[in-house]
């Protein structure tokens, strides 16, 4: 099938490495009082969120910007997305962005200055694209890697270990993007640290239509990547690891037949009141697929919930939930499994009676039961004892 590895880029004037070298000697353009850091990890840990961290504002104007964003909407300037700084901040040096940015305007990502690199950490980990020539799988490709971009600002905000195979061969993670064909279909899936993604579920229609098929309540490319995700960091944090124990207490046996298991779900359906155990009904198939429809809703709550709290919301709840009338999404302790869960039940409230106010259907179509809460707690607690 067609596929196209990301082309060396042609000589510059400027290159990121001289672009690099500058900033290096120079006071840095992010932190202008003191000189450019390296990178870590990522620099916001669950326990950092005191403020507006993900409320993105122009350097130069002030003007509120989304994540995506690579121009002030204000005044006009060129942003870019720092990984070092958390956040969006003025480009002075056009060569320290991804090149995807540069050649494609496919990325709002800056590379970073401690990496002998052309691509941001984000692209880097793309070690597959579809052919680009073909404007459909242009397209998909930059929907995919947006979402991949918003996948990895969640990693790096837990401090979770993100490491390509570039850098790690055994062990690493890389992302594979591809178009099938009738004959050669693709597959989604994650297999040894490679996380494969067909390109057609960018396509809304297509992905609208399996989603029917399916009988699922939600299906989008960043769903798809943060359950992917979770497979690969049940191999890093669980498989060989203490918690494997307490994986099988509450997950069930991962060693079961995965055929079987799968032979069994398409043609039976989900177990009668699947909903008291699982987060969704393709999650009660194998303990592997609920492990990781579980790890993709801890973080769809973890982002949803940093949204609301650098919105400064303040939602009503039933007073038998909270002692008082109202929650502050600004009191939220990320590092608190309770306070999260009582911020989550406020704000998916206001989602969906705010949908079903414009007609829609609910945002949020999912059901916790005590067993999924159980299940969750288990990936919070994970989380929080592997923050690099």
């Amino acid at each position: 099938m067609p596929t196209a590895r990301v082309p060396r880029p042609p000589d510059r004037e400027l290159t990121p490495q001289s672009a690099r070298a500058t900033l290096e000697q120079r006071p840095s353009d992010i932190h202008p009082s003191r000189r450019a850091r390296l990178p870590t990890s990522g620099t916001r840990c669950v326990n950092d969120y005191a403020g507006p961290v993900k409320l993105f504002s122009c350097d130069n104007c002030q003007q509120t910007l989304y994540f995506e964003n690579s121009r002030c909407v204000s005044c006009g300037v060129a942003v870019a997305y720092s990984l070092e700084a958390s956040r969006l901040v003025q480009l002075f040096e056009p060569a320290l962005l991804c090149r995807n940015g540069r050649e494609h305007e496919a990325c709002n990502w800056m590379v970073t200055v401690s990496r002998d690199a052309d691509l941001c950490v984000s692209c880097g980990l793309s070690e597959v694209i579809p052919d680009l020539s073909d404007p459909a799988n242009d397209q998909a490709w930059r929907r995919i890697e947006a979402a991949k971009r918003r996948l990895l600002y969640t990693l790096f905000a837990l401090k979770l270990p993100v490491v390509s195979k570039a850098e790690r061969p055994d062990g690493g993670l890389a992302f594979h993007f591809l178009k099938g064909t009738a004959e050669e279909p693709v597959m989604t899936g994650h297999e040894n640290g490679v996380i494969t993604l067909s390109v057609d579920e960018a396509d809304f229609a297509f992905r609208e239509n399996m989603r029917e098929k399916m009988g699922e309540g939600y299906r989008t490319v960043l769903g798809h990547l943060r359950h992917e995700i979770g497979h690969y960091y049940w191999d890093v944090l669980i498989r060989d690891a203490a918690p494997l124990a307490n994986f099988r207490a509450l997950f069930g046996d991962e060693s079961a037949s995965y055929e079987d298991a799968v032979a069994r779900h398409y043609g039976e359906g989900p177990p009668a009141n699947w909903n008291e155990r699982f987060i969704s009904a393709y999650a009660s198939m194998h303990p592997w697929e609920d492990w990781a429809e579980t790890w993709a809703h801890y973080l769809h709550m973890i982002d949803t919930l940093e949204t609301a709290k650098s919105h400064g919301l303040t939602l009503r709840t039933p007073s038998k939930e909270q002692g008082r009338g109202q929650i502050a999404m600004d009191d939220i302790a990320f590092f608190d499994f309770e306070s999260l869960t009582s911020g989550w039940n406020a704000v998916t409230l206001a989602m969906n009676s705010l949908n079903r106010s414009m007609g829609m259907k609910d945002a949020y179509p999912f059901v916790l039961s005590p067993t999924v809460l159980g299940k969750l707690r288990f990936v919070h607690e994970l989380v929080q004892a592997n923050r690099a």
